[in-house]
């Protein structure tokens, strides 16, 4: 998609995104200082955040700082190829909906090599717009401003730049403000387009809006003047029509244009033919927005003014603006243009009764919405990106498969899913890029992986359990410092090459993923000595297998529990029968206590009689001896 647009009419005066009052559809806005350091206000009293949410690069000022009149305008963030070819803001924590999104671009010779860069910028997985060197000088000089509306849904808003050769992407500052979700007809036009602005112009008066003026649009929308891309098909007098007088139905849902829209007014004298040349890009189609008013105090009845509306010569419409609503209210009129075979398209009002009158035209070009990667897989890939470690220069930032027309992730190969409705990754080529990480378990979200190359690398830690993908036939481990046991999942995928030598892996083989040698395939387990259990490789432990106990190793240990607890049971029950039995022999201690004592005092009570004998006995014996 070329930048020739209005981009080339957009100068430096532009700036931010800003309202005096807060837009009653949420009031969720960003509005990002690229490169700045700092938060800040701008004039029209726009809070500007400090640089934030990017995913690498580096930052800088322009060289004529003095030439800008807002800070934000005077730094800039630009994306070496250091950083990858991918490089991405992402805002996160957004609520589904429809985004009003705008970006300051300028280069100004901020790297001293008077090269503008070539670069395209995509959102939300869609390429929008594309910047080629070189730029023309007044552009380079003094940035542009793009801006778009798109739908986003999974809660975080991708802004992407991608370099083309070795060119650093640049971006200036970067809005983002939540708008209603059915504006600019977005029910009907559904929400797989993005409506990139090719043109949004106030007719009669000057530019306007948030960043030129201190009036407001709700939306942020700027509106430039007309002159540029307006003339006449003969020598009529397009003069400009203004009015003060409040207009009726403005800042109104969905669209919420702003009254001072309608506060002014082209038209061309006469039966005058009043024309608008837009550049555009053939190959897309587009969504014109017409904006009228009747603020001629003289037209008081319909069919006063009526006037054709031409699109490349074909008349769309005839307009009576006070037979739809009268004087002094808004009214607006869409057509969508299809199927054009120039890089120009023509509007036309041609006079029927009075003189054709106009208030703004809006030309927006609906980008069919890109498809996109499986949400799941998107997880597994940025788990992988953790787990593995990969360096800022492989640019993994992003959709890893999106926009369709860029390279997706370096090493990822993707294709499109059964019903073509969405993006899945095919096939991870990683070998010899210094990895030194794990692999991560969300890789079993990858349903479509069929190879994966990690080869050549210093990763370690387990296998996960989830690697044995059906789709898988490819896979290649060799050379890497992994450990423990090769997961029974990959026995039951479809693998052809299986290359794992040189690794720390042991345990038993599962000889289903041995087979695949003999069927065709081909496998590598060399180099790995804790392997055991096929051949080639010793025979495993009797009880072990896979780095740790096999089936038959557990069921023999729970034998032996079992046999041990039975043994102790009978253990515990002869030591308790033979407590019983003692205790029946003995079963009065204290009667028995009782005999002793008295036995004992018998003896002593016998032993003092005998000896009393004994003495009494002595005594008798002995001869008298007369005194």
């Amino acid at each position: 998609m070329s930048l020739v647009f209005f981009l080339l009419t957009l100068s430096l005066f532009i700036s931010s995104s800003s309202s005096a009052s807060p837009y009653p559809y949420g009031g969720l806005s960003y509005h990002i200082d690229c490169g700045g350091p700092t938060d800040s206000v701008d004039p029209f009293n726009t809070a500007w955040l400090s640089d934030r949410f990017f995913t690498g690069g580096a930052t800088s000022v322009v060289s004529e700082p003095l030439q800008f009149r807002h800070p934000q305008e005077k730094t800039l963030r630009y994306f070496p190829l250091s950083a990858g070819k991918k490089n991405c803001y992402i805002i996160p924590n957004l609520p589904s909906g429809r985004y009003y999104i705008r970006t300051f671009t300028v280069y100004d010779n901020y790297d001293g090599k008077s090269h503008s860069p070539s670069f395209d910028v995509s959102v939300e997985g869609t390429v929008v717009f594309s910047w080629r060197s070189p730029w023309p000088e007044d552009l380079a000089r003094t940035g542009a401003y793009s801006d778009l509306f798109a739908f986003v849904s999974d809660s975080e808003a991708d802004v992407c730049f991608y370099s083309i050769a070795t060119d650093p992407p640049v971006i200036g500052s970067l809005q983002l403000i939540r708008v209603d979700p059915a504006s600019y007809n977005a029910v009907s036009i559904g929400q797989n387009y993005i409506l990139v602005n090719y043109g949004r112009f106030t007719c009669g008066s000057d530019q306007f809006g948030p960043g030129f003026s201190n009036d407001t649009d709700l939306f942020g929308r700027s509106w430039q003047n007309d002159n540029d891309v307006r003339s006449t098909d003969d020598d009529s007098t397009v003069r400009s029509l203004s009015t003060r007088n409040t207009i009726a139905n403005t800042d109104q849902s969905p669209n919420y244009f702003p009254m001072k829209l309608y506060q002014t007014a082209t038209l061309v004298d006469g039966k005058g033919v009043l024309v608008y040349e837009l550049q555009v890009d053939a190959k897309l189609d587009y969504l014109l927005w017409f904006h009228f008013a009747e603020i001629d105090s003289s037209v008081t009845k319909s069919g006063q003014r009526v006037f054709d509306i031409l699109i490349n010569g074909k008349n769309v419409n005839r307009i009576d603006i006070f037979k739809e609503v009268g004087n002094f209210a808004a009214y607006s009129w869409s057509y969508t243009v299809k199927n054009l075979s120039s890089t120009v398209l023509s509007v036309k009002l041609q006079s029927v009764a009075g003189a054709a009158l106009i208030s703004g035209l809006e030309n927006y070009a609906l980008v069919p919405a890109d498809v996109a990667t499986v949400p799941e897989q998107v997880v597994a890939m940025r788990a992988l990106k953790d787990s593995l470690r990969i360096p800022d220069r492989m640019g993994w930032n992003g959709d890893p498969c999106a926009p369709t027309n860029w390279d997706a992730w370096e090493g990822v190969t993707c294709h499109l899913n059964k019903n073509e409705t969405a993006l899945v990754i095919s096939r991870i080529d990683l070998g010899s890029q210094g990895l030194k990480g794990f692999i991560s378990d969300q890789i079993s979200l990858l349903s479509n992986l069929a190879s994966l190359n990690l080869s050549s690398n210093s990763l370690g830690g387990t296998l996960p359990s989830g690697l044995g993908q059906k789709s898988l036939n490819k896979l290649d481990l060799s050379d890497n410092q992994f450990s423990g046991s090769i997961p029974q999942s990959l026995a039951t995928s479809d693998l052809q090459l299986v290359l794992m030598n040189n690794n720390l892996l042991e345990g038993q083989v599962p000889e289903e993923l041995y087979s695949i040698g003999v069927h065709g395939g081909s496998i590598d387990l060399y180099g790995n000595k804790g392997l055991c259990g096929v051949p080639s490789l010793p025979d495993c432990p009797l009880f072990w297998e896979n780095g740790g106990l096999s089936k038959k190793g557990k069921i023999a240990i729970a034998v032996s529990c079992v046999f041990g607890f039975c043994l102790l049971l009978l253990v515990l029950y002869i030591i308790c029968i033979r407590r019983r039995r003692n205790d029946y022999d003995f079963g009065l201690p204290q009667d028995l206590m009782s005999l002793a004592a008295k036995r004992n005092r018998y003896q002593r009570q016998k032993s003092l009689m005998l000896l009393e004998m004994e003495s009494q006995h002595a005594k008798a014996l002995t001869p008298f001896t007369p005194q």
